[in-house]
């Protein structure tokens, strides 16, 4: 058990800071300094990290053997009124989660690459890279992918503000508040009444990015 959770630390990690960091770093391009201000542009996961988001979840996961992993750390501040166009950048800093997520997939099997030239096949040290770059291909793609989801405050949900046309973008950013219970009968409610719209949404597009990170294997 302890050798299956180090094979997942890392790759969580990776990818959950990665795309709160993306977030942060977008916006300061576009003109909002608040995540800087608050020292949210590091590496470092003692800033990140949810007591329950990060660490408690994934490891409950981890010992259940549920089929699925996932986490998320402390959302990185974004004053949207501070960015140069706050409508169109909205999306934009939206946007650079996912991206960042993916591009992360392939720098895993990049990564896997470069390990399988180097370390003897029978290496346990190989063994353990493959697991972690395996998990972090997965988590990436399938934490990209949800979070591309349509619904506040997901970031397909802010993607899908910024590009509506007024009113109807104004509206929809109205449903922000009861975004949490939407997402927990998206995530738990519908899948005991056997529709799964989250998992069709993630089935659907999994494909395609698989592909993707395909290309660089």
């Amino acid at each position: 058990m302890i050798y299956t959770i180090t094979t997942w630390v890392l790759p969580l990690l990776l990818t959950i800071i990665l795309h709160e960091v993306a977030h942060g770093f977008v916006a300061l391009q576009l003109g909002d300094t608040t995540a800087k201000r608050a020292g949210r542009l590091t590496l470092n996961p003692l800033t990140h990290i949810d007591i329950l988001g990060t660490l408690v979840m994934p490891i409950v996961l981890i010992v259940a053997q549920a089929p699925v992993l996932f986490g998320w750390a402390k959302p990185v501040p974004v004053n949207f009124s501070a960015l140069q166009n706050p409508k169109r950048d909205m999306g934009l800093v939206a946007l650079a989660g996912p991206v960042s997520n993916f591009v992360l997939a392939i720098l895993f099997v990049l990564l896997a690459r470069v390990a399988v030239a180097v370390l003897p096949s029978e290496s346990p040290i190989l063994t353990w890279i493959l697991l972690n770059v395996y998990n972090g291909v997965s988590l990436s793609l399938v934490i990209g992918i949800f979070n591309l989801f349509p619904v506040l405050p997901l970031d397909g949900g802010r993607i899908l503000v910024s590009l509506l046309p007024e009113p109807y973008s104004s509206k929809y950013q109205e449903t922000e508040q009861y975004g949490f219970f939407i997402l927990m009968g998206l995530l738990f409610v519908l899948p005991m009444m056997g529709i799964n719209v989250v998992s069709l949404f993630v089935g659907t597009l999994l494909p395609f990015f698989q592909r993707m990170v395909n290309l660089f294997m």
